[in-house]
Parts: structure tokens; C-alpha cells; sequence
């Protein structure tokens, strides 16, 4: 897309009009769109943390090393959905949007007693914008309208494996291939004359990521383990087709139409994360930072630049005693706060966000290991500072993780 009419979007000329359009972020018109930030289990509902969490119930797709803990002839399913309700807003005009997503699909079994194996999809960018402008014609007292609407993102499909070395030590390491087009469509009207441009960019790559658990026991609570995880950086190789077709009151011609061009790749940078998690009687806190060097992507141009990226985050879940049988004590109780400081930067002015979320984790029965991951969370992106927009984001994810036994003899007597 050309940076005048980036700079145009970003600097609330266009905003105005921008309210009779239905999209889900304004800086998704930047680089590969906007990252998803929903994740797996429980890490919803508890700050997006889990980097040294694991559980014989859930997917942990932050850390490889989690996956020890799934119960050996069990397989466990997880699928996930979110709505999202957003209000948009700059110093003049306010919009209202609401946008309903699929975030994830796994699985994870056991190999061996100590090697444990997932499969997982997830989106991990998504484009979605549209931007009107209004704007007069050079020598004329006439004007041209220009709708760009923008779609797309990047999938991920990765393939994860835990191992456990010792009794408290566990190691993972998980490929991943990304896979995805970002779209965008321009239609240029001017009297009775329509100019349509469609340009798709495609992008594919491989991404590696490690990471290890080391649990304590009886240190700052019954038993506390550390985390860590490294994304190595990676390479998405791009592709472009373009069509362009000019449309009359009575008839259309095409103009442009090129196809598999190509694009500059795309760096996805370097990623590393720590975190803590630690059981104090019924309650399990968890505490997460992780950092992403965007800078060293060395991706920016006249509208927008890239910065390293630092998000921290803290959750706790409470789980009441299950000695009894009332239903309730087998709910876990979830809440959590974090804060991402952003890789984006516009208008001197970096985008970052924060938020705060609560959930519950109900069991389909008393005894049963399947679960229901209710989560609302509430957040910030972005800042009304030099002519940007603010979004307030609520947004109620759905989680369903079930577990089931496979490849077991039933016993008659």
C-alpha cells in the first residue's frame, strides 16, 4: 500500500469517514496484521500467561515443555472461538464494531510415558480494515472516492513435543509453518468510471521454537516450577498478484493483471520468554515476561517503524477443595492483568495496550476431566496522542477442551 494513504489513515483525515465502515483493528493496515492474542486452556483468563505452567487437562501452546503433563492413554481435544466488541475512537468520531473469531484447534496425546506430542492450527495475524476517502481532482472542482478495504492474515500449524528428562525436568521444541495471504482492494470512483485493484501478497515459512520446565517443590509454595522458551527467528517468503480492471457505465476492460511476483520477505524476529508458576495451597500464580526484537527485523518505511517488544503478565487461578462433592469446588476460578508494550510504532508515538481478564473453568461433570474455559477480558490499544486512535476492546472467549482414551481394551470382568 503507498504511504500516502497510510499517513492519510493514521492521521485522522479519512477517520471521519471511517465510522460508516465495519473493521476490526486500524493497525492491522500495517505489515502482516494484527497479532492474535488469544491462546490455549486457561492462559486467557490469567493474563495470557503459562510460560511455566502445565496441566493434565489443558494445552499449553506457550511453552512445548508443558505437554509432560498430559496423562498418558489419554488424548485431549481443545477448540476455541472469541467475539470481540470494540469501540473506536479519535478526538472527533467514535465507532462501534463486533467481530467474531475462530482462535485455535488442537490435539495432544502421549507417545511414550515421557514423550508427549501435539498438533495445533491457530491464526496468528489477522488483516482486517476499510478506509473511505474523499479527496479533489488536480485541475478540477471535482472529486474521487476511494474505498480500500483490507483481509486476510497468517496461520500457523505447528507440531509440538515434550520430553521429560528427569522426574522435575522437561525439555520441548515445536515446528512450526506459516501460511497466508494479506489482502487488500481499492476501488477508485470518479463520475461515471470505477477503477478496481486487487492485490494479494502471499507468505509461507518455518519457525522453530524450544523451551524447558524445571519444577521445586516446597519453595514458594508446594511445588513451583520455571520456565523459559526461545522463538528462533525466521523467514516468511512473499508473493504477489495483482489485477486491475477499469469499469465504464456499459462495459469493463482489464489493465493490469500480474501474478507470483515477487515481494520482499517478511522477518519474524527473535523471541524469548521466562516465567514462574507456583502452587501456594489451592492457588496457582503464574508470572510471564517475554520479549521480541523486532528491531533487529530491520522492517519500517516513511509511515511506520518496528521496536523491540516487551509484554509482561501475571494470573492466578483458584481452585476450591474437592473433598467434598458439591459441583462448585470443582470449578477453577481464574483472573489475570497483563501489559505489551508494542512493536509498532506511528507518528513517533509506539502502540502499546493492556488488560485485565476473569474466566472459569467448568467441568462437564463432578468427575469428569473435560472441560469448558469461559474467559471476559477487557482491554486498551493505542493512544489519542498526535492524531491516533484509541480501541476499547471486551472480548468473551470460549474454550472446550475434552479429553477422551484411545487404543484401551475394555474390560468385561
Amino acid at each position: 500500500m503507498k504511504p500516502q494513504l497510510v499517513i492519510l489513515f493514521i492521521f485522522g483525515i479519512s477517520f471521519s469517514v471511517l465510522a460508516q465502515s465495519d473493521f476490526d483493528s486500524p493497525y492491522s493496515i500495517f505489515g502482516i496484521g494484527k497479532e492474535n492474542s488469544t491462546l490455549f486452556g486457561n492462559s486467557n483468563a490469567m493474563g495470557n500467561t503459562g510460560i511455566a505452567y502445565s496441566s493434565s487437562r489443558l494445552l499449553n501452546n506457550l511453552n512445548p515443555a508443558s505437554l509432560t503433563a498430559l496423562t498418558p492413554g489419554l488424548f485431549l481435544y481443545e477448540v476455541g472461538v472469541s467475539n470481540t466488541f470494540s469501540t473506536k475512537e479519535d478526538y472527533q468520531t467514535t465507532q462501534s464494531n463486533n467481530d467474531f473469531n475462530f482462535t485455535n484447534i488442537g490435539i495432544g496425546f502421549a507417545v511414550s510415558k515421557k514423550w508427549k506430542m501435539s498438533f495445533s492450527l491457530i491464526p496468528t495475524t489477522k488483516v482486517s480494515y476499510e478506509i473511505d476517502l474523499e479527496q479533489p481532482i488536480e485541475g478540477s472542482q471535482a472529486d474521487y472516492y476511494t474505498n480500500i478495504i483490507g483481509s486476510g492474515g497468517i496461520s500457523e500449524i505447528s507440531w509440538g513435543h515434550g520430553y521429560q528428562l528427569t522426574k522435575n525436568f522437561s525439555v520441548g521444541l515445536q515446528l512450526m509453518a506459516y501460511f497466508g495471504s494479506i489482502d487488500q482492494e481499492q476501488i477508485i470512483t470518479y463520475g461515471s468510471s470505477e477503477v478496481l485493484l486487487e492485490e494479494s501478497n502471499h507468505y509461507n515459512g518455518v519457525g522453530l521454537k524450544t523451551g524447558f520446565q524445571y519444577t521445586l517443590n516446597n519453595l514458594l509454595g508446594s511445588k513451583t516450577t520455571f520456565g523459559a522458551t526461545v522463538s528462533l527467528p525466521s523467514t516468511l517468503k512473499g508473493s504477489q498478484d495483482v489485477e486491475g480492471t477499469k469499469s465504464f457505465s456499459t462495459s469493463s476492460v482489464s489493465v493490469l493483471s500480474e501474478t507470483d511476483e515477487s515481494i520482499d520477505d517478511y522477518e519474524l524476529p527473535l523471541k524469548i520468554g521466562v516465567g514462574i508458576s507456583s502452587q501456594i495451597k489451592n492457588v496457582t500464580v503464574n508470572v510471564d515476561y517475554r520479549k521480541s526484537f523486532w528491531s533487529d527485523s530491520y522492517q519500517s518505511n516513511s509511515s511506520y517503524t518496528y521496536s523491540d517488544q516487551n509484554t509482561f503478565g501475571v494470573g492466578l487461578e483458584y481452585k476450591p477443595s474437592t473433598d467434598n462433592f458439591k459441583y462448585w469446588n470443582t470449578v477453577a476460578y481464574r483472573f489475570g492483568a497483563n501489559y505489551d508494550s508494542g512493536y509498532l510504532t506511528v507518528s513517533d508515538t509506539k502502540i502499546d495496550s493492556y488488560g485485565v481478564s476473569a474466566g472459569l473453568g467448568l467441568p462437564f461433570s463432578k468427575n469428569s476431566s473435560s472441560m469448558l474455559n469461559l474467559t471476559y477480558s477487557y482491554g486498551k490499544e493505542g493512544t489519542l496522542d498526535n492524531n491516533l486512535i484509541v480501541d476499547n476492546i471486551h472480548k468473551l472467549s470460549l474454550n472446550l477442551s475434552l479429553n477422551g482414551r484411545w487404543f484401551q481394551k475394555k474390560k468385561i470382568f
